[in-house]
């Protein structure tokens, strides 16, 4: 919300026109921003540690019930995201602060999980990667910055653009989602109000409505919480439309380290009989579950 402040206080914001009528519709009472709302719990500071632990246990008990009211929305999106990515499109995911730091967490573990390419899912910050540990200043509040990052990546119509907003009010995500619009680009959101300006802007909305949260305006907590169970849905769902999952396991998983060498031995085991030393030579020569077990059946 903090570039409502700005613009009451008189600082210039990018795009102003398209902002203030976005301001218009949240004070005509279009838009209920129910993360900004005041928490139901109060003098926290009061509270015990047992205490503060047992409410938010319990605020966060309502997340899961709150996804599987967006699972429509959720299919929508994951439906035309696998379309999109079969025919060669990628997925890219925009947002600032912790919205856009699980985006890059998603997009990070779909190359080691899926053995993908790391430029079939991008994630992207506002204001860069040095806001991923760091937060830079009113970069969120730059509606045509996120335009300008996506150009970076020569982003197309065969590509998908999901922008992730707890608020769904963010510039940055809004500017872009407008933008990809302009260019015929396929545009998603993962927002936790109804009715936000980022949703009226996404052609597949996803709307996790997960009210007030336990420290007031703090969507990092359960916001947070449901961005990335509908990010693990969509990402997940889509690799296995793809042909990235066998069964239930993560056949073209990268072997990056000894705990997953030792799961893919058992893997090639387990799908062609094999003592482990023989399936552990197979892994290693071949470099991936799948092509192990590919290469012993045509041996076969």
């Amino acid at each position: 919300m903090k570039f409502i402040c700005h613009i009451l206080i008189g600082r210039r914001l990018p795009d102003n026109q398209h902002f203030y009528r976005i301001l218009q519709k949240i004070v005509n009472g279009a838009m209920e921003t129910t993360t900004e709302q005041d928490s139901y719990y109060d003098d926290l500071e009061k509270m015990s540690v047992a205490e503060i632990l047992r409410h938010i246990s319990k605020l966060d008990h309502s997340v899961p019930g709150a996804v599987e009211q967006a699972l429509p929305q959720i299919e929508a999106l994951a439906t035309i995201t696998a379309k999109k990515m079969k025919a060669g499109g990628r997925l890219f995911y925009i947002g600032a602060g912790t919205s856009g730091r699980l985006g890059i967490v998603d997009a990070s573990e779909c190359p080691p999980t899926f053995g993908v390419p790391f430029d079939r899912v991008v994630g992207i910050i506002a204001g860069g990667d040095g806001a991923i540990r760091k937060a830079v200043e009113f970069a969120e509040d730059d509606a045509k910055q996120a335009w300008k990052d996506l150009s970076e990546f020569n982003i197309n119509d065969k590509d998908v653009l999901v922008g992730i907003a707890a608020s769904g009010t963010t510039p940055y995500v809004i500017g872009g989602l407008k933008a990809a619009n302009e260019h015929k680009i396929v545009t998603g959101c993962i927002v936790c109000n109804s009715g936000s300006p980022a949703a009226a802007e996404a052609k597949f909305p996803v709307e996790v409505i997960t009210g007030p949260e336990f420290l007031t305006g703090s969507t990092r907590m359960k916001a947070g919480t449901a961005q990335k169970l509908v990010l693990n849905m969509l990402s997940t769902s889509v690799m296995i439309q793809t042909g990235r999952v066998k069964g239930n396991k993560m056949v073209d998983m990268q072997l990056t380290n000894n705990k997953l060498v030792n799961r893919g031995t058992r893997m090639v085991m387990n799908e062609t009989g094999l003592d482990q030393d023989t399936a552990a030579g197979l892994l290693e020569k071949f470099g991936s579950v799948r092509k192990a077990v590919e290469a012993h059946t045509l041996a076969k």
